[in-house]
């Protein structure tokens, strides 16, 4: 029986992000993962988290060999790794507490790991996630109403309440139902009259400043009526040159950009520059989460918004829209619109790239707001406040352009599921403390009964 769950879990994870109109098996995914801590050891617990996260996760990771060699092989395990922890506290929750507290503590236990894997330890890692699965679904708009993290908490709960009985489950299908109309009760943010920012990008990996300068000629023929141009992370190698800020003096155009923001002796900072229609440089913001095990730069010392022409415009560079720590400032200090730098070398493939073009059509529908993203060789993305794809340039495509008109809301909004991560890693560090304490106390038991004859 645990093979056969465990063989589920993976079949279904697999359906649910290899095709978009199956993402609700990733339901199945985690109904397959609740049974199994009945497993008879919590070694057993641990390893079979363990075989299917590498079944699971594995496949969509094949990239890092590209990126990190043969220290893939390591960075392969870590994300099983929290799967069979999971699995692991929950088997000594189930046998400590009971069966219903494991049906009620496995939303928080599974939220709180998610939690902290993705976004509060050194390697954190937010890809791959339940929510994510339903980034290119039609029920995005939907659901992202609980937040990135609140759909995993939300259906790991069904989980559990499925395995109750009796009143239990009545009272608990109860609560689910409630809890199902919540993003129906969400006010939508609405676009603030006559704030349209029209945007172009042109997708260019590691190009030199007169190919910069042709395709930005080129962008301005098709795209006359852009107010800001956008190119992709690291399109320079330092600060942006003169005759780029001398484009924009010569077309009157804003350019947003990245480059390398130099810090002596022989350091940087990873930034999306500003260049204003006078060919200066109206604001910058460093890279706040440098990409790990990889010379990227140092970390953003403060974050803050472009307060642009049009409104308050939020800058995240390519991985930091992966994190809801890095843009969940952003929102708190007003951001109506997020535009997003980013490189995918084309040599990590075509999955590494779709599976990092999930993040903006999530981070758009959770906070109401439109995201431009322009990656260097794809997947370039605009997507509306409500989470739709309006436009995109595919992979590989140097030189591929898009467009896009952002209707910028009067404000966005933050996601419930942000207070209830921070809940569950509470009650995952109270759960293990007890735990621990437990098995501590039954050890000075034991020697006592030894010492006892």
């Amino acid at each position: 029986m645990a093979c056969l769950c465990a063989l589920g879990a993976v079949i279904f994870f697999s359906l649910a992000y290899a095709f978009d109109a199956c993402a609700f098996l990733i339901v199945g995914f985690l109904a397959c993962l609740f049974p199994l801590a009945w497993l008879r050891t919590r070694r057993q617990a641990y390893y079979f988290g363990l075989a299917i996260g590498l079944g699971a996760y594995t496949p969509h990771l094949l990239f890092f060999y590209y990126t990190f060699g043969y220290g893939a092989v390591a960075l392969w395990y870590i994300l099983p790794f929290w799967l069979g922890l999971f699995l692991m506290l929950g088997r000594a929750c189930l046998f400590r507490f009971g069966p219903v507290a494991w049906a009620c503590l496995a939303p928080f236990l599974w939220t709180g790991i998610e939690f902290f894997r993705g976004e509060l330890y050194y390697l954190r890692f937010s890809w791959l996630s339940p929510g994510l699965a339903f980034s290119n679904s039609s029920a995005l708009h939907y659901l992202s109403g609980y937040g990135v993290y609140g759909i995993g908490f939300l259906f790991m709960a069904a989980a559990g309440v499925a395995s109750l009985r009796g009143r239990l489950r009545g009272i608990g299908l109860a609560v689910l139902a409630a809890a199902a109309l919540y993003p129906a009760l969400i006010p939508t943010p609405r676009p603030a009259p006559r704030k349209i920012l029209r945007a172009a990008g042109v997708q260019l990996e590691f190009p030199g400043a007169p190919s910069v300068r042709s395709a930005l000629d080129g962008a301005i023929k098709k795209f006359p009526d852009a107010d800001v141009f956008v190119l992709s992370e690291y399109t320079f190698q330092g600060p942006i040159p003169v005759p780029i800020k001398a484009w924009c003096r010569a077309h009157r155009k804003y350019l947003v950009a990245g480059g390398e923001d130099p810090v002596p002796p022989s350091d940087y900072y990873d930034t999306a520059f500003v260049v204003d229609p006078d060919g200066e440089i109206a604001f910058r913001q460093a890279k706040c989460v440098p990409v790990q095990l990889m010379r990227d730069g140092l970390p953003a010392r403060q974050q803050q918004l472009w307060d642009s022409p049009w409104g308050k415009i939020g800058l995240v560079t390519c991985y930091d829209a992966s994190y809801s720590r890095v843009t969940d400032v952003l929102i708190r200090q007003g951001a109506q619109a997020l535009i997003n730098p980013s490189m995918d070398i084309a040599d990590w493939g075509a999955a590494q790239h779709l599976l990092h073009a999930r993040i903006p059509p999530m981070c758009a529908a959770e906070y109401g707001i439109p995201v431009f993203r322009v990656s260097s060789s794809g997947v370039s993305l605009f997507v509306d406040g409500t989470g739709h794809v309006q436009s995109s340039a595919p992979f590989p495509g140097d030189g591929a352009m898009l467009a896009a008109a952002l209707e910028l809301p009067e404000h966005g909004r933050m996601p419930p599921d942000r207070w209830l991560a921070r809940l569950s890693i509470v009650v995952v560090l109270g759960l293990s403390g007890c735990l621990v304490l437990e098995a501590a106390r039954q050890q000075i038991r034991n020697r006592r009964v030894r010492v006892a004859p």
